[in-house]
């Protein structure tokens, strides 16, 4: 058993509230929003009588987890805690003013960890008093529910930290994955490509954004992009994306959207505003789907590739190993296949032809082939 301190109850905050007393921890809450506090008591409670309706838990084991929840009113009761973790809002500022005061308030042993999604961790782990035991553990929405958790060592963290910390998330049923301390990190930095040329495409009035969600449905996966967009919420996505493009020193390949930026600015940020790419207004028509079967393979073939390329530049780069890349993508995002693998399916060859197609259409260095697809071809070498 272990005391895990956490700070922020929002969505995040609940969903590790959730994984935490699932896994016969206790958690300390530290909420200053008395609405978000109370908002968070309610839904945990709620999700436990839907629980106990479908019969997956007793109404004793819902007692059990929930007395593992205490919610504290100031963050000084944090101290007894072994690791504290912060989902606050994705603001450096208001993160770095936290650490600086959790680090004043917890001891020595314990561990402090962000859930950022795409801030510096490094940057971070500079304004506390250990940074050596300072680390990102970045979950997925919703956190209860999604096995993947991207573990994330600033360059001050000492490797103890990090073996402590995944076998925590081991023993939270999590699957744990290293992954440097760069932009992005895995997850964020490779799907880029999936929001960003969809956009690209679209602007390009090449296809309607149903006909694009079409295509990329029909090649297996789970939703489309511009629908994807919608349910994450395009102030979100149009945030990590700036973040990221920002983190890089603007490199064009993650060069954020106009289209994007003015759904943001409009107020549409998709599902939790009613509308976005789509309306979600009650009894609104769906588009309707009109694409051709050839446009629809040029369209998942054209960000495909784009995701494979952005794969193998991680792993060119050292940014995790493969089998963690693979896996990120397979059960963090949910991709019907890892994309190295993909890319032995279209053949490493073929990958670079398509990958200087394009570049030659465009001159843009967004389409710039990873070096390790040329050398690999040189070399006539697969990944598996």
């Amino acid at each position: 058993m272990k005391k895990i301190g956490l700070v922020g109850a929002g969505t995040m905050g609940q969903g590790i509230i959730l994984t935490t007393i699932q896994s016969n921890c206790d958690v300390f809450v530290y909420e200053s929003d008395d609405n978000s506090l109370n908002r968070a008591q309610q839904n945990l409670r709620k999700y436990y009588d839907k629980e106990i309706l479908k019969s997956r838990v007793t109404e004793a084991l819902a007692r059990e987890h929930l007395a593992k929840v205490h919610f504290v009113k100031n963050i000084q009761e944090l101290f007894a805690c072994e690791v504290v973790v912060e989902a606050i809002i994705e603001d450096p500022q208001a993160k770095r003013e936290l650490f600086s005061l959790l680090s004043s308030v917890v001891s020595d042993n314990c561990i402090l960890a962000t859930n950022t999604s795409s801030l510096s961790i490094s940057s971070l782990a500079s304004v506390v008093r250990n940074p050596e035991r300072f680390i990102g553990i970045h979950f997925f929405n919703p956190a209860h529910l999604m096995k993947l958790v991207e573990v994330i060592p600033a360059i001050q963290t000492s490797d103890e930290t990090v073996h402590f910390v995944k076998n925590l998330l081991l023993a939270c049923n999590k699957i744990p994955v290293i992954a440097k301390d760069t932009p992005g990190f895995i997850v964020n930095r490779i799907a880029r490509p999936y929001y960003g040329e969809a956009l690209k495409i679209y602007e390009e009035g090449i296809a309607e954004p149903v006909d694009i969600d079409f295509a990329m449905t029909q090649t297996g996966f789970k939703m489309g992009p511009f629908a994807l967009m919608d349910f994450i919420g395009n102030d979100i996505n149009f945030q990590v994306t700036e973040i990221v493009y920002n983190s890089f020193f603007q490199d064009p390949k993650y060069r954020p959207s106009f289209t994007q930026k003015r759904l943001v600015e409009a107020g549409y940020f998709g599902v939790k505003t009613g509308r976005g790419f789509y309306s979600y207004a009650e009894n609104a028509n769906r588009p309707i789907v009109n694409i051709t079967p050839a446009d629809a393979q040029y369209i998942s073939d054209r960000i495909v590739i784009m995701l494979i390329n952005e794969a193998v530049d991680a792993l060119f780069f050292n940014i995790a190993t493969k089998e963690d890349i693979e896996i990120s993508m397979t059960k963090g995002v949910n991709y019907p296949k890892g994309l190295l693998r993909w890319a032995d399916d279209f053949g490493i060859e073929e990958c670079v032809k398509r990958m200087d197609d394009l570049f030659n259409v465009y001159h843009d260095t967004r389409y710039r082939c990873s070096p390790l697809l040329r050398k690999m071809t040189k070399l006539n070498q697969k990944f598996y």
